[in-house]
């Protein structure tokens, strides 16, 4: 599990996972408006972290991010984190 503190947004936290062939799951939002956030969650369940960093980052709300954007970073955040995995 990755925990990111969200900046900016009325979610607080995000946490997920991410498996071996760097795809997202079990996404969950700590705060902000659930049923958008269950949305976001289950569209991004079992996508790429790329494609899910690329499709979100730069969706504004209010305070120049949103939580979409917040995902965005988050998954910048855990990229950044970890160590290269190799592919397989």
């Amino acid at each position: 599990m990755f925990t990111y503190n969200t900046k900016g947004t009325c979610s607080r936290q995000i946490i997920f996972e991410v498996d071996s062939e760097n795809k997202i799951h079990s996404v969950k939002f700590i705060g902000g408006c659930g049923g958008n956030l269950q949305g976001i969650s289950r569209l991004v369940e079992g996508k790429p972290i790329d494609e899910v960093e690329s499709t979100l980052k730069g969706i504004k709300c209010r305070n120049n991010t949103s939580c979409p954007d917040q995902l965005a970073n988050a998954v910048k955040a855990y990229r950044e984190r970890e160590p290269k995995q190799p592919r397989q």
